[in-house]
């Protein structure tokens, strides 16, 4: 039997400091159990995408790229961040083009996590890329220095047990598409 679990009260909101890509501010709420006072470090950050991109011969398209909170190069699939007002499946399009320079026959939304509902109430948007060609170079924004591979769609569980895939978003976005696929069976 599930137990009820009543809302914090939200007492004072904390100074905001900007970090262009983030907001950090630490708020103070109330325990509804005890009414004492709580304070919450939270990040505000816009929604993300990952793509899963699949060329028509079955090739992932993924990007390898350095990472600062790691110090690591890591390897992953393109992504980044929603604009305002933009929709996820416009963002994972744009960003797939941007960083790889493919551009996809469809693309399907596969779902949607919160990537640490304790400090962030943004969302990443999954989604898979399918028939995805190579038109251009790609549009890296300032500041990404990304080097496009490509890597057979059947090696995702070697590449993730392995630990050359280790960005638990992107373990998640294959996650979620081997659940639509044993949902709905084989596009």
């Amino acid at each position: 039997m599930s137990q009820t679990v009543k809302p914090w009260l939200r007492l004072r909101r904390g100074l905001e400091h900007d970090y262009r890509v983030i907001k950090v501010r630490e708020d103070r709420w109330a325990d509804p159990r005890t009414q004492h006072e709580h304070s919450r470090v939270l990040v505000d950050c816009t929604d993300w995408v990952n793509v899963i991109a699949v060329t028509p011969d079955d090739q992932l398209v993924l990007v390898r790229q350095f990472r600062c909170g790691t110090g690591t190069t890591t390897l992953e699939v393109p992504g980044g961040m929603v604009e305002p007002g933009e929709d996820p499946a416009v963002a994972a399009a744009r960003e797939l083009e941007e960083e790889t320079g493919y551009v996809a026959g469809r693309v399907v939304p596969l779902g949607t996590v919160h990537p640490n509902p304790a400090l962030q109430a943004n969302q990443c948007f999954s989604y898979l890329a399918l028939d995805c060609v190579k038109q251009h170079t790609g549009k890296q924004d300032e500041g990404e220095d990304i080097a496009v591979e490509l890597h057979p769609r059947a090696d995702v569980p070697r590449l993730i047990l392995e630990g050359h895939i280790t960005h638990s978003l992107v373990v998640v976005a294959f996650f979620l598409e081997r659940l639509r696929a044993d949902a709905t069976g084989p596009r």
